[in-house]
């Protein structure tokens, strides 16, 4: 087994190793005989609306129906994409991130975790750090108050640096972000990435990172999403990394 690029505790370590492994094993039984099983495909009306894998029908009744299959399901992203985008906030010095889904709040560890290091290069000498670290989102109560205490679980590196925002995204995202956003990951139904896109776009800096999980698994539910990155002018320049279902990268150098 690869070593972590994860710079750690080892308890951080162990409970990372031990809920991406729940996480597999969630997967596997809710997708059972399917196609890999995709939270970012499904709707939450309850249809996939043209946007590829969707959970057993029995679970499509209605909106509380699916809501309480996927109430304790982690669906956690990926062990080797949290991996890159670690690296990748270490490598471009991140210190103000969003992330936009936040579920049980394992990805956010390492948004947390890569941010603390960056951040400590910046320490003012006083204890004032000079950006805000990590914003997250997560509408269902349950899935937040379990992912604080994941986050408490790993102890003071990981909990402070996370503001973790509970309701409608796009509320909550609308008010109180600073500048300058560095990067902002995008692991969400696939109907709400283009509009949280646009609403934090004004934040975004010049060379910020725009990363979406499961581009390609999910092709059609991004194909606004994609057709937005692609118009003339949009300053968004899109690559899709090789990662499982697809990891797209977006820089974004709007022109002056």
């Amino acid at each position: 087994m690869a070593r972590s690029p994860v710079e750690a505790p080892q308890h951080v370590l162990a409970l990372l190793n031990k809920l991406h492994k729940l996480s597999i094993e969630q997967e596997a039984r809710l997708k059972g005989d399917k196609p890999r099983f995709v939270s970012t495909d499904v709707s939450k009306n309850g249809a996939d609306g043209g946007d590829g894998v969707v959970p057993p029908n029995k679970y499509l009744d209605n909106d509380s129906s699916f809501d309480d299959l996927m109430r304790d399901k982690l669906i956690a992203l990926d062990e080797d994409k949290c991996h890159f985008i670690y690296q990748l906030i270490r490598t471009t010095g991140a210190t103000n991130v969003i992330e936009a889904g936040t579920s049980f709040g394992i990805s956010t560890i390492y948004l947390a975790l890569a941010v603390s290091e960056n951040k400590k290069s910046l320490d003012s000498g006083d204890g004032r750090k000079s950006k805000p670290g990590v914003i997250a989102t997560e509408n269902e109560p349950s899935k937040a108050a379990k992912a604080r205490q994941h986050w408490a679980e790993c102890g003071p590196e990981v909990e402070a640096e996370i503001d973790l925002r509970e309701g409608n995204l796009l509320e909550t995202l609308a008010t109180n972000v600073a500048q300058d956003v560095d990067l902002l990951l995008l692991d969400i139904w696939t109907p709400l990435a283009l509009p949280t896109l646009k609403l934090v776009q004004s934040k975004l800096r010049p060379g910020a990172v725009i990363l979406i999980d499961h581009t390609l698994t999910a092709a059609d539910g991004y194909k606004e999403l994609l057709a937005y990155f692609e118009a003339p002018n949009s300053g968004f320049h899109s690559l899709t990394l090789p990662y499982s279902g697809g990891l797209e990268m977006t820089v974004y150098n709007p022109r002056k």
